[in-house]
């Protein structure tokens, strides 16, 4: 799925800026919240977004696994433009939204806690043509990727580092 030559939506959080640090509460060495997340730049057409939250530094193979996933969102509505600090756990909230499974086997939000070093975690942001018809228990970050093939209409990232 090469999104490359995609439009980028532009990616904002009021915890931290684009490379910097990521605050200890929302790690899982703190309090394990979510940080606020903003876009804009959806194009016209975009049916609703999808977050997935993910770690390549992590100390497996490439061979058996590419990134860690820490958090899948996705039916947010169209109309929305941020996702705020603290979205609660759980498959299916308000508006439609619905969280995937983590690499941690859960629903919802799953913070950095590197095992040594520092990491860096991205949080990609995708303006869809389409919702996905999928249960919140079994959304791996695999699932979503197949139903996301040839619907992406724009992409954006903000990358955020964590330090154990």
């Amino acid at each position: 799925m090469d999104t490359s030559s995609l439009p980028k939506l532009t990616i904002t959080s009021s915890a931290f800026d684009e490379g910097a640090m990521i605050p200890q509460k929302h790690s899982l060495n703190g309090e394990n919240i979510s940080p606020e997340i903003a876009w804009s730049n959806a194009p016209e057409g975009t049916k609703s977004f999808v977050i997935i939250m993910e770690d390549p530094d992590i100390p497996i193979p490439k061979f058996l696994i590419s990134s860690w996933t820490h958090w899948i969102v996705y039916n947010i509505p169209p109309e929305t433009t941020s996702i705020t600090e603290g979205l609660p756990a759980g498959g299916t909230l308000e508006n439609g939204i619905k969280q995937g499974k983590t690499s941690f086997m859960k629903t919802g939000y799953n913070g950095p806690k590197p095992p040594f070093g520092t990491h860096r975690y991205f949080f990609n942001i995708y303006a869809m043509d389409k919702t996905m018809d999928l249960i919140p228990e079994k959304t791996s970050k695999k699932k979503i990727k197949n139903a996301m093939d040839g619907h992406i209409l724009a992409q954006g990232k903000l990358m955020g580092r964590y330090k154990k």
